[in-house]
């Protein structure tokens, strides 16, 4: 099988949230001599961008969308290992993560996926996050982007309270501040002096590249 067409069944597997045979691809990739970097490049991205046009188009909904993300960190997985000595060009750096008293992932780690599909170099903070542990990985990480999840209503306030720590750190100018969640809206953002809202991970990828 030609590198060409390999990089086109990955990209379909992505497309189609097949993790196996995703996984299969990549290592068959990866037998023909192919660089860990052109097959998320030329394959992953490919895909889970597939992915994110038809969500978009409505075409594809959330089980879809968590289908393809699943079989691109399938792909990653394997990758990644392989990825220590290689250089990266990366359009930014973002830390997430989902605050203090709650623990939702989902939404966020599709978002991860997104913005690692676009370029985005991204650290996970996971979830249940103080306050205090935000503003520490801003200063030890120097992200373009922080990504603040919540999706309890009984949690929102926890954005709040995180941009106003970094004000009082003086920390808030060196950082852009987007935030998401299901309670969360444009105006809530405007309330609270975010940078950046999007309702979805489509949206939060083109957000993220208008702040940088």
């Amino acid at each position: 099988m030609e590198k060409a067409e390999i990089m086109k069944k990955l990209a379909d597997a992505v497309a189609e949230g097949d993790d196996e045979l995703t996984v299969e691809l990549t290592k068959k990739a990866l037998d023909t001599g192919m660089e860990p970097v052109q097959i998320i490049n030329d394959g992953l991205t490919t895909g889970i961008n597939v992915v994110g046009e038809r969500f978009g188009a409505g075409e594809y909904f959330l089980p879809d969308l968590l289908l393809g993300a699943k079989a691109m960190e399938a792909g990653i997985e394997i990758l990644e290992p392989l990825l220590a000595g290689a250089e990266r060009e990366f359009v930014g750096r973002v830390i997430m993560g989902t605050v203090e008293g709650d623990l939702h992932s989902i939404g966020k780690n599709i978002v991860i996926i997104m913005l690692k599909a676009a370029g985005f170099e991204v650290y996970d903070l996971g979830v249940d996050v103080p306050t205090s542990k935000f503003a520490e990985e801003i200063k030890r990480l120097n992200p373009d982007i922080v990504g603040i999840s919540a999706l309890l209503t009984s949690t929102v306030g926890r954005q709040e309270e995180i941009i106003e720590y970094l004000k009082e750190e003086g920390m808030r100018e060196q950082v852009k501040v987007m935030i998401g969640g299901a309670p969360i809206s444009q105006s809530w953002a405007d309330k609270i002096g975010a940078d950046g809202y999007a309702e979805d991970a489509i949206g939060a990828v083109r957000v993220a590249k208008n702040l940088l």
